[in-house]
């Protein structure tokens, strides 16, 4: 499930720094990984270290997206809380998905829209209360950001 706290907490990461010294080429051949390139950076992940970029040509891993190397270390390292506030609309669907296949935990300092993202089960932290439509999210969500 996706566990979101709301506001500032010590401990979270900031994904892009943690991604830059941690990150492992195999991640990069996961099936889920490579739907969250294409979707988020339209890149594809061509073998080493090197993606191809439809925007940028060939790069190597450090040169994603701050949002996507986020979501990369919140799927592959769940036991660790990140700061998704780097992470735009673009990645709520994805957030979603991942705390569909397993328990992760995020900290947010924005509101991020969950609009259209299909089944919806999310527990807010702060509260520690599980909700299970956008108009609770809405509620809980505007009274810490």
């Amino acid at each position: 499930m996706l566990n979101i706290y709301f506001g500032e907490t010590e401990g979270a990461m900031h994904g892009p720094s943690w991604f830059r010294f941690n990150f492992r080429e195999e991640w990069f051949g996961d099936p889920l990984v490579a739907e969250m390139m294409e979707d988020i950076d339209k890149s594809h992940y061509k073998g080493g270290q090197l993606i191809e970029s439809d925007v940028l040509g060939p790069i190597p891993p450090e040169r994603l997206s701050g949002s996507l190397q986020t979501l990369i270390c919140i799927y592959k390292k769940p036991d660790l809380m990140f700061n998704a506030t780097s992470c735009g609309e673009d990645c709520a669907k994805w957030l979603l998905e991942i705390g569909r296949q397993e328990d992760i935990s995020v900290n947010l300092r924005y509101y991020m829209p969950f609009d259209n993202c299909g089944d919806f089960k999310v527990r807010i932290i702060n509260e520690d209360k599980t909700i299970y439509n956008i108009k609770d999210y809405v509620h809980i969500a505007l009274k810490y950001v």
